[in-house]
């Protein structure tokens, strides 16, 4: 999971300090997601899942698929 996150941000040119933002945490705190020594959290999972359109499951290692899975809307 760790290095999908990193090669996630990677790829899409951001920052440590970005994505750190964006979880509302800070860039120490963030830096030790990706290297493993701090577990994320499942609240954050999602947002970087959200993120970076992919599923959950892609983040942690469950699929290779990155496309996200299509949302289930309730029938009105």
């Amino acid at each position: 999971m760790y290095a999908r996150i990193k090669e996630l941000r990677e790829d899409n040119d951001w920052t440590q300090q970005y994505v750190a933002k964006v979880l509302k945490v800070n860039q120490t705190t963030y830096s030790r997601y990706e290297t493993g020594e701090l577990d994320l959290p499942s609240a954050s999972i999602i947002k970087l899942a959200d993120l970076y359109q992919t599923s959950t499951d892609y983040l942690l290692g469950r699929t290779d698929q990155k496309k996200p899975y299509p949302s289930k809307k309730a029938n009105t």
